[in-house]
């Protein structure tokens, strides 16, 4: 199997259940059921997965039974591998206006409205609390923002750029702050 272009992270396998090679996933998909209506899955090692059914598992996980995995040793096997598929299989014509992947986000650029660069999008997390972006650029180390419209101004994905409020976003102080606290690339 050819390498993938443009890799999606869509779920990560664990524990084996029960004795016929199914094995506990967790999905990052908005239903975690659906995982399989983008098509195969494919591991970074090459090897493509087949779906053959899923169902409800517990603890935000499902169950899925793959072609080939047939017995508990190859399903255990299989603990910890990451799966995705190419970014060409999400369906964007099914994306409302202000809609897109949290995917294609990942590599805009960051700057506020005085043309000041705060890196790029790396990462998006959510650790429960609401989402977050990961800023990374050279000479500097990562910082988290969140991801909300008090931080977030305005997105284009044509120009590849992200507006924020470095404020808002708690990159520099209110209106008492001598200046940034975000690392300058040119050491000032």
């Amino acid at each position: 199997m050819a390498k993938l272009n443009d890799p999606i992270l869509m779920a990560t396998i664990g524990a084996a259940q029960g004795l016929r090679g199914d094995v506990r996933v967790r999905c990052f998909t908005a239903n975690p059921l659906t995982v399989g209506d983008y098509g195969n899955l494919h591991a970074e090692d090459g090897r493509v997965f087949e779906i053959l059914e899923t169902r409800p598992g517990k603890n935000n996980m499902i169950v899925i039974r793959f072609r080939g995995v047939n017995d508990r040793t190859a399903a255990e096997a299989l603990r910890g591998l990451n799966l995705y598929i190419e970014r060409d299989n999400l369906p964007d014509d099914e994306l409302e206006d202000e809609e897109y992947f949290y995917a294609d986000l990942e590599g805009l650029d960051v700057f506020d409205d005085a043309g000041n660069s705060y890196g790029a999008i790396s990462a998006i997390f959510d650790f429960g609390a609401g989402d977050l972006l990961e800023l990374k650029g050279p000479g500097r180390r990562p910082v988290l923002i969140p991801f909300n419209e008090s931080a977030v101004l305005e997105i284009d994905f044509e120009d590849r750029r992200v507006l924020i409020d470095p404020v808002a976003a708690g990159l520099v102080g209110g209106e008492d702050d001598d200046g940034p606290d975000f690392p300058d690339p040119e050491g000032r």
